[in-house]
């Protein structure tokens, strides 16, 4: 980790992978993840997004992020049997900056500031509101299950 990113860590309490999934329930990681501080929704490049469809579409980036998908087992939040099925994102648990870019900093492919989310989470973390769907048990079909007027369906 450079200098900065750690004296960064120091003083903000900087949020890590190996702490998030320590966290037994899938409403503590997105709680853990979603954005605590700044305005929810606001642009995080605003003009400067270039710099980071930039980062996201290089090489190495691309390397770093099948090692992520590969450590999480593809794993929405890093959470053992929730999948993602689609499109896997990589997510930056601590956000980064365009100065983060600029510099080629190495929290920007730390595997301690990363986890994978699908789209869904990642727009709610991102955006706000809370799907409470997304923290349900996962329930088998089960035969007339698609019967709407039978009981305890």
């Amino acid at each position: 980790m450079d200098t900065l990113c750690f004296f960064l860590s120091e003083v903000s309490d900087m949020k890590r992978y190996s702490e998030l999934i320590l966290l037994p329930t899938l409403e503590e990681r997105f709680n853990y993840l979603k954005i605590q501080d700044g305005i929810i929704g606001d642009a995080t490049f605003g003009g400067y997004r270039y710099l980071n469809q930039g980062f996201y579409t290089s090489h190495e980036w691309k390397v770093f992020r099948n090692y992520i998908i590969t450590r999480d087992c593809g794993c929405d939040m890093a959470f053992p049997g929730r999948e993602i099925y689609g499109k896997i994102l990589i997510h930056h648990i601590n956000p980064i900056t365009k100065e983060d870019l600029l510099e080629a900093r190495d929290c920007l492919m730390d595997p301690e500031n990363v986890v994978c989310v699908s789209n869904q989470t990642h727009n709610l973390i991102h955006y706000g509101g809370k799907d409470t769907a997304m923290f349900e048990e996962y329930k088998p079909r089960t035969p007339d299950d698609t019967c709407l007027w039978k009981k305890g369906v």
